[in-house]
C-alpha cells in the first residue's frame, strides 16, 4: 500500500455546477484510478467514488474543492480530476459573470 498523498483544489466553472451528470462525471473519472479520492467543499468531505456523497456537495458555480486523493497513482487522479472540472468543465457551458 503507497502513502502518497496528493492535495488539489479547483474551481468549479461550468454554469450550473456539480448536478447530478457532472458528479457522474467526476465518478466515472475517479472510479478509474486505485487511489482513494476524498473531496470537500469546506463544510463536509465526501467519497470522490460514490454518486450519491458527490451530489451531497451541493457545488455551485464558482465553488472550490479541496480534492485528496491517497495512493500509488494519485497524481495520475489528481491531473485527471483537475482537468476534468477546470478544463473540459464537464463539457458543460462555461459560468458566466
Amino acid at each position: 500500500m503507497s502513502n502518497d498523498v496528493c492535495r488539489i483544489k479547483v474551481m468549479v466553472k461550468n454554469a450550473h455546477g456539480m448536478h447530478m451528470r457532472p458528479a457522474m462525471k467526476f465518478v466515472d473519472t475517479a472510479t478509474q484510478f486505485a487511489s482513494d479520492i476524498k473531496v470537500s467543499n469546506g463544510q463536509i468531505d465526501v467519497d470522490g467514488k460514490s454518486i450519491m456523497q458527490m451530489t451531497m456537495l451541493a457545488a455551485e458555480p464558482k465553488t472550490i474543492l479541496e480534492i485528496t486523493a491517497s495512493g500509488a497513482d494519485c497524481r495520475q487522479a489528481a491531473d485527471a480530476l483537475r482537468e476534468l472540472v477546470e478544463d473540459k468543465m464537464f463539457d458543460e457551458p462555461a459560468a458566466t459573470d
